[in-house]
């Protein structure tokens, strides 16, 4: 921009421009005047020429008459010579002649000055002599000379036409001045307002000639100009403040940004590129990017090919392959993901490239553990139950094609819940990885060891007939059995249940397999523990646990079709003072056709393949909906739900009850969960966790079947029950066993002395219940107070 203290001053420009235009017209005036004056001179210089000869010939006529007169009048020739003596004199004030000479009758006759610088011509005279002849005279004329004549006129010309030509010039100057300088130094003073001072400023469109068209039509495009500028000006600040944001942007995000031009020399690079590449920008000035960014494969080490020459070839976007690490200045790997794209200019060719990578060091690392988590054991590092079966799977292509023959052996633990019920799950846990080191160095190189969940293992004998893989789980059997775990002060001996299946062309179908597994495995539970049993399809144990299986699944049918059902049986106070009666929810199904299924048939099943606690949820939220009805449940009584042992160790079950109560408005004082003494041992701090959070609320607990455990007295002072449910086998037959009614006093007893009230169960006749009200019993339940009866529900 030009500053304002180079402006042209306007009074330079108000003298100059009028002088260069007069100059111009002035010089080429005097060039016409002289073309004209040497015009004139020439036009003059024949016109004294034909003037000076018209003089000779009217000195010749006049000389001729003053002879002619002398000859009439007989004139002597003193008188004659004084009248040529006029004649010359008043030829040479009016003719320029400065000379005359002539000779006749031998007088020469000469008048005025005669000099080298005269003209001189001549003339002939006829005059006659005294004797009266003829005589031809030559006279001599001597005039002022051409060249002085023209000099003079040349003078007077030059004169004229320079008066004339200054005149003009000076009037020229003026009328420039007014209607060319004056006009246009106007303008050019708008121009420097317009350009220095204020850009509103315009030139005079008022003038009705070209100047004023011309402002017009300047002004028109100042306008324009201007609008165009402001709109420039708006445009620079615009991308000013993009390119700041686009720079706090680049500086700002995690990611490594790169630009490079279309030789693949870097022009940009922002801090986090800086950084991840261990260089900085100015140390990669007019560098190729190619030469300094070093990509290797994170896992093999080979180099991989520069994305952005890649991408410069192709013309479209380039991704880094995965597993890609950059190598850094000082020698530094850091996995990496990176995107190139190319730069286009308007006419979509290609002027560079952009490269963005991240460090995904922290990603990779985590998808490194999500994936091992997703295939491992967090507690043992051992597969998972998911791998496992994928590499069953594995196991199984190679089984029909190349006729291999392979085992699995499905291993669960003996008395694992008694550590972790009575030294805590911390002890379970140390348990289970030690338990998995002593299996991992019992098994073959090869061999596959998975924790399949809770307290169970599964074990791939790849490449292994069913006799070696029986001997390896007696192996394994037996390692855990000489296993001894110590906690504290405490010492364990574990034992282990192992059920072995063959693979083999005539069993290929995964779950097949599992399922053979699992059944061996618990019917080597069901044969007394520690123990190995091999799948055989014959065998009648393993054809009752299919049956169980096939029992799943109808479970699973009647929950989702709404065919469980729920029965009740009154529980009766028999004491002296009624306290009032309660009732027991009973559980049943009913089968495709609608018939009644009971509960030994399908809860077994239940409990075995861990649905018991979808089923006791179901119960609980069917009790407490229909609280209100007119049956035994909606009455002022407490309503006894059993609930299984699976179910305690549900730790959702607490919030479950507390969120079915709350939404239904229940009162919780009128609840009582029985809960059986098998059940509460094994799950001890499950148990008293779970009845101390619901008793808070109100809610009454009764430990079922006590009696049938050889420790029910010792565990019944850690839990905080209200009632003990005596065992049905104790009251059925004490009329005519000792021991059972001994029993039954005992437990009576206990019960009292520990606060806690006393039920009967099994109850069949009026002498067992006389006998037990005897005995001090509280309460009583059995076909002879009641049988049980359906409860009309609500949807």
């Amino acid at each position: 921009m030009t500053r304002k203290n180079q402006t042209i001053p306007p009074k330079t420009i108000e003298i100059s421009l009028p002088e260069k235009v007069t100059g111009i017209v002035f010089w080429g005036m005097v060039l016409v005047g002289v073309l004209l004056a040497a015009y004139l001179l020439s036009e003059k210089k024949q016109l004294i020429i034909d003037r000076y000869d018209a003089n000779i010939h009217y000195l010749e006529q006049r000389l001729e008459d003053i002879y002619r007169q002398e000859k009439e009048h007989a004139v002597d020739v003193p008188y004659m010579s004084q009248r040529v003596q006029d004649l010359f004199s008043s030829v040479s004030n009016k003719r320029s002649i400065e000379a005359l000479m002539f000779e006749f009758d031998g007088h020469v006759y000469e008048y005025g000055e005669i000099n080298n610088q005269q003209l001189h011509r001549t003339g002939q005279v006829y005059i006659q002599s005294a004797a009266k002849n003829q005589h031809l005279i030559e006279i001599n004329v001597y005039m002022k000379g051409l060249d002085k004549q023209i000099i003079e006129s040349r003078k007077q010309m030059l004169l004229i036409i320079g008066a004339l030509v200054f005149t003009f010039g000076l009037v020229l100057q003026k009328i420039l001045q007014r209607v060319l300088s004056r006009p246009i130094l106007d303008m050019v003073v708008a121009a420097q307002k317009f350009t220095h001072e204020s850009q509103s400023a315009r030139f005079n469109e008022r003038r009705n000639d070209e100047l004023g068209y011309l402002a017009k039509f300047v002004n028109e495009a100042l306008d324009s100009s201007v609008q165009h500028q402001q709109e420039l000006e708006a445009s620079r600040k615009a991308l000013i403040k993009e390119k700041i944001q686009a720079e706090i942007t680049l500086h700002s995000i995690m990611d490594g940004v790169i630009t490079t031009d279309e030789n693949d020399t870097i022009i940009y690079l922002n801090p986090v590129a800086e950084r991840l590449m261990g260089v900085t920008a100015r140390q990669t000035r007019d560098m190729a990017l190619s030469d300094i960014l070093h990509l290797v494969h994170e896992d093999t080490g080979a180099t991989l090919p520069s994305p952005s020459l890649a991408c410069l070839k192709s013309k479209q976007v380039e991704v880094l392959e995965n597993h890609a690490a950059l190598v850094r200045n000082d020698g530094m790997t850091i996995p990496i993901e990176a995107t190139t794209a190319p730069m286009r200019n308007d006419d979509g060719d290609v002027m560079g490239a952009v490269v963005v990578f991240q460090d995904v060091s922290q990603e990779r690392k985590l998808n490194r553990q999500l994936s091992y988590q997703a295939s491992h054991d967090v507690l043992t590092g051992l597969y998972n139950r998911h791998k496992f079966e994928e590499q069953v799977e594995l196991a199984l292509m190679n089984v029909d094609v190349e006729d291999r023959h392979h085992a699995m052996c499905y291993i669960d633990l003996d008395q694992f819940k008694i550590v972790n019920d009575t030294c805590g799950h911390v002890a379970g846990d140390e348990l289970l990885r030690q338990l998995s080191e002593i299996l991992k160095y019992s098994i073959r190189e090869g061999d596959i060891l998975a924790r399949l969940g809770g307290d169970e293992f599964g074990l791939l004998l790849e490449n292994c007939a069913l006799k070696q893989a029986t001997d390896v789980a007696n192996k394994l059997r037996q390692s855990v059995k000489e296993f001894r775990f110590i906690w504290d002060d405490k010492t364990f001996e574990i034992g282990a249940s192992v059920g072995v299946v063959s693979i083999n062309r005539d069993n290929m179908d995964l779950s097949n397999i599992l399922a053979s597994a699992d059944m061996a495995c618990y019917a080597a539970k069901d044969m007394g523990r520690n123990r190995v049993h091999v799948y055989e399809p014959s065998d009648v144990m393993l054809a009752e646990r299919h049956g169980q299986m096939h029992w799943a699944g109808r479970i699973t049918g009647a929950l989702d079709e709404h065919r469980m059902v729920l029965f009740e049986q009154p529980v009766v106070a028999i004491k002296g003072v009624n306290v009032g009666d309660h009732c027991e929810v009973l559980l049943r199904m009913k089968d495709e056709n609608g018939e009644i299924i009971p509960p030994d048939a399908f809860i077994p099943a239940a409990e075995r393949y861990n649905l018991m606690p979808k089923v006791d949820r179901w119960v609980i939220s069917q009790v407490f909906k229909n609280l209100g009805q007119t049956s035994c449940i909606g009455m002022d009584k407490v309503v006894a739900i059993n609930l299984s042992g699976t179910s305690l160790a549900d730790d959702g079950l607490l919030s479950f009850v507390l969120n079915e109560a709350e939404s239904l408005q229940v009162d919780l004082s009128n609840v009582c969960f029985e809960i059986t003494e098998t059940a509460a041992i094994s799950n001890l701090s499950r148990a008293t966790q779970f009845i101390n959070g619901l008793r808070s609320k109100g809610c009454r607990f009764s430990l079922d079947d006590f009696g049938s455990g050889l420790s029910s007295f010792a565990y019944l002072k850690n839990l905080p029950v209200d009632y003990i449910k005596i065992d049905g086998c104790f009251v059925v037959d004490m009329l005519n066993d000792p021991i059972d009614r001994v029993m039954v006093e005992a437990i009576v007893r206990v019960g009292h002395v520990m606060g806690v009230q006393v039920i009967a169960e099994w109850v069949e006749n009026e002498a067992t219940l006389q006998l037990l009200k005897e005995m001090g019993v509280d309460y009583a339940q059995g076909y002879h107070l009641g049988r049980p009866k359906e409860v009309s529900m609500l949807n």
